[in-house]
This record gives C-alpha cells, sequence and structure tokens, in this order.
C-alpha cells in the first residue's frame, strides 16, 4: 500500500492526518450557489410526463429513471423556479434514506422533491466525480449521521448538509485522477457483483423448478403420466386427481373492509397483504396497532397453519397463521385447510408459477391488480394421498435448503464486495493510501 510522501494534521480530531498538500474544508466553501431542495408539497402524478425522483429514485449510487413518477410541464416549470437540475450536479438524501448520493448523468429535465437535497459543486474548485466519491465514503457518511437528528425516521437540514467537512487534493487535476482511478477499480468491483446477483437469481429459479416440478409433476420421474384435463397444468402422475381450492378447505374469506382504530403499543396488528412474506407475517413500523376490543370485535377464529394470501398489489405472498394477534385487512385471504390436506403442500402449490400464472391470467382492476375470492376458491390443483404431499414437502424443502445455503453464501460475497468498495473508496479519497504517480 503506497503512502504520499508527508502528512499534516487536518485540524479536525475525527479526520486525523491528511497529505502535505490536501486540505480540510466544509461543504459549503465547495458549491458554486447555495443548496436547494424540491417542492413540500405533492403533484398530481401522471402517467405521461416530466420525470419527478425522490430519494427511493437513487439505487446502488445511480439515478433510476425507470418507473419513476411523472408531473405536467405546468407543475416542472413551477418547480423550476426554486431548484434547477443540471448535469453534473449532485443530489444527495436528506430524509429517511440520509447520505444517498448519486450524480446527475443526463442531459434531459426532470424535478426533484423534497426528500433530495440538490447540490453544485464549484468547479473551479472541485470536481463532480471528486464530489460524488467522497460523499459515499464513510467519513461523509459518518459525519452526515453526526449532523442528523433521529426522530420517527434520519433527517439533515439544509443549514447542517453543507458542514460536512471534504478532504480534498488542492489541485482539480490530481482530484481528477483520483476520480478516474476510482471509476476503474469500482467498475470491476460493480461488475462482481452484478454477477452475484445474477447468480442469485438463478438460484431463485432453481427453487422456482424444483417446486413447479414437485407439486405438478411428482418426485418419481419414472411414474406413469395422465393428461390433466387443464391445458396449462399438462400431464400429472396417473394416480392423482384434479381437486378445486375450496373443496380441501373449511372456509376461505378476506379480512374486515375498514380500518380499525389506531391505538400505540398494544401487541394487536392491523395486517394486510404487504405484511405475508415467505410464509411469515412480518410486522413493520408501519404497521398499525389496535385495542384489544378492536381485536375482540374483529378477530376471525382461524385454525393455526391456516394460510394467508395477499389479494391485490403483488399478488400471492403467503404467510402462515401462527396465533399471533391481528385484525385481517382486505387486501389479505385466509385458507383454513381441511386435516386431510398437509397445509405445507398447499402453500407450495401456491407458490409455484404455474398457480401464480392462473392468478395473473383471472385479475381484475388496472393500476392496482386484484385477485378475487371466486379465482382463489375455485384454483385448480393437483391432489394425492396426504403421505405423498409430505414426502414432497419434504423433498422441497431439502433442495431449497441446500439452495438457500449456497445463496447465503453468495450474499455474504457480496456484502464484502459492498463494503470492499466503500472501504476503497473512503481510503483514497481522505489521502490514506495513494493510487497516483
Amino acid at each position: 500500500m503506497r503512502k504520499y510522501d508527508s502528512y499534516k494534521d487536518s485540524g479536525v480530531e475525527w479526520i486525523g492526518e491528511i497529505p502535505s498538500h490536501w486540505k480540510a474544508v466544509p461543504m459549503r466553501f465547495l458549491l458554486r450557489q447555495r443548496i436547494t431542495d424540491g417542492p413540500h408539497e405533492t403533484p398530481k402524478f401522471l402517467s405521461e410526463g416530466i420525470p419527478f425522483l425522490s430519494v427511493d429514485g437513487i439505487q446502488d449510487g445511480e439515478l433510476v429513471f425507470e418507473g419513476c413518477r411523472k408531473i405536467s410541464e405546468e407543475d416542472h416549470e413551477k418547480y423550476k423556479q426554486k431548484c434547477v437540475v443540471e448535469k453534473h450536479d449532485i443530489l444527495m438524501g436528506k430524509a429517511a434514506s440520509v447520505g444517498k448520493v448519486a450524480q446527475v448523468k443526463v442531459d434531459f429535465e426532470f424535478s426533484i422533491w423534497s426528500p433530495l437535497a440538490l447540490l453544485k459543486p464549484n468547479h473551479e474548485k472541485i470536481t463532480s466525480s471528486y464530489f460524488e466519491y467522497f460523499l459515499k465514503s464513510t467519513y461523509a457518511k459518518d459525519n452526515a449521521n453526526i449532523l442528523s437528528t433521529f426522530n420517527t425516521q434520519q433527517n439533515i437540514s439544509m443549514t447542517d448538509i453543507p458542514r460536512i467537512f471534504f478532504i480534498i487534493p488542492n489541485s482539480v487535476e490530481e482530484q481528477t485522477a483520483i476520480a478516474n482511478y476510482l471509476d476503474r477499480k469500482t467498475a470491476k468491483i460493480d461488475e462482481l457483483i452484478a454477477d452475484k446477483k445474477r447468480l442469485l437469481e438463478l438460484y431463485e429459479e432453481e427453487k422456482t423448478t424444483i417446486i413447479n416440478q414437485a407439486v405438478t409433476k411428482g418426485i418419481n420421474p419414472d411414474i406413469p403420466m395422465k393428461d390433466s384435463g387443464i391445458e396449462w397444468l399438462g400431464e400429472i402422475p396417473e394416480h392423482w386427481v384434479v381437486k378445486r381450492l375450496k373443496h380441501v378447505s373449511t372456509k376461505i374469506g378476506d379480512g374486515i373492509h375498514t380500518t380499525p382504530s389506531y391505538l400505540q403499543g398494544t401487541e394487536i396488528y392491523f395486517i394486510n397483504g404487504v405484511n405475508l412474506n415467505n410464509g411469515e407475517i412480518t410486522l413493520t413500523d408501519k404497521t398499525l396497532s389496535v385495542p384489544i376490543e378492536e381485536y375482540d370485535k374483529f378477530k376471525i377464529d382461524l385454525k393455526l397453519g391456516s394460510i394467508l394470501v395477499s389479494l391485490n398489489g403483488t399478488i400471492g405472498k403467503l404467510a402462515f397463521y401462527n396465533d399471533e394477534k391481528v385484525i385481517l385487512g382486505k387486501s389479505a385471504a385466509y385458507i383454513e385447510i381441511k386435516d386431510l390436506v398437509f397445509n405445507k403442500f398447499i402453500y407450495f402449490v401456491l407458490k409455484s408459477q404455474y398457480i401464480n400464472n392462473y392468478f395473473e391470467d383471472s385479475f381484475s382492476g388496472t393500476t392496482i391488480k386484484n385477485l378475487s375470492l371466486y379465482t382463489l376458491r375455485n384454483t385448480p390443483f393437483p391432489y394425492m394421498t396426504v403421505v405423498e404431499q409430505k414426502s414432497i414437502v419434504q423433498h422441497i424443502e431439502t433442495e431449497c435448503a441446500r439452495i438457500d445455503a449456497k445463496k447465503s453464501k453468495t450474499e455474504k460475497l457480496i456484502e464484502l464486495l459492498t463494503e470492499y468498495r466503500t472501504a476503497l473508496i473512503s481510503e483514497v479519497v481522505t489521502g490514506k493510501i495513494k493510487v497516483i504517480e
């Protein structure tokens, strides 16, 4: 690891020593204009129009316009009176996702919302690329955290953002050389990360294939087959039959069509389809807590292990009812399975791609997709003895556990690569290591 010839005290305790020809300076001295942000109002969103980005438009350090909100030309012109975004400006999250940073690399016009701060580097003092890289360093992120407030969410004010300390070489030429070096190195790391993320997708596809094969064809490749009578299901083992979900359930219904009162801290929750994830009921900070009398009024008496299914938005998210005190909302359905059927088998049937395709063919609604209870009750699936259902489930769980172990290793590798990327940027932009001649 190469070092600079000499170092000096930066004058900032938490920064320590920096190369002798570098300086530590607050951001405010590196801007050509004061920091601005987007409107503090909610405009009317359109299907077509001018892109309108919030902090969720910054993903993996880049601006993402695909699927973003759109506003009218009239609103865009109004918001430009306060905030004009130009190429090579820097956008920084200042609410919730504080410290998310991306450089503007597009020429077309767009507007930003209030959770984003617009930073305009003074290019006579600092390049946009070096500015961006420094804000992505752990030093800048730690400094931003110190300056932030933490109530219901993290926020950093427009007056505190310019107080973030930068460490920069005095010459723009050296800044450019450092940024170019980081461009090359991070591009290689990003390519490795992208390869590993693609591998994760392939693992998920493998799990889907295993589930599809097991619940529609069985786990014995040599067993005689017959036509199921359903075109999209094709052949099934000869001794299987096709049933409808309503034939193996004691009841199928949805939750209440009203929202109960909110009362903090009762540990009784109002859940919807969004709370159903990979077999479990998940609660978030946004999940409503409701009073005990509302639970007694609206609760649905369900058998332990009943299956919960999301009916709109992301269709087909699943969870098992686990005796948790919850009130079910209208965007979630419940399926109470008869004893002659293994509930985990039905769970995997509902996770299969052929059922997802069946659901998609029946969706109602335009902007929000909806799955009807009629469709759910009449969902066809292959049926066999409970003994065979359990052997199929065991096969699926064994194979998926094997794949999940490989996924876990890959996710850890992605985490290490991401940490290495951040560490490299941090070491280079603070002069801890020398990367140029």
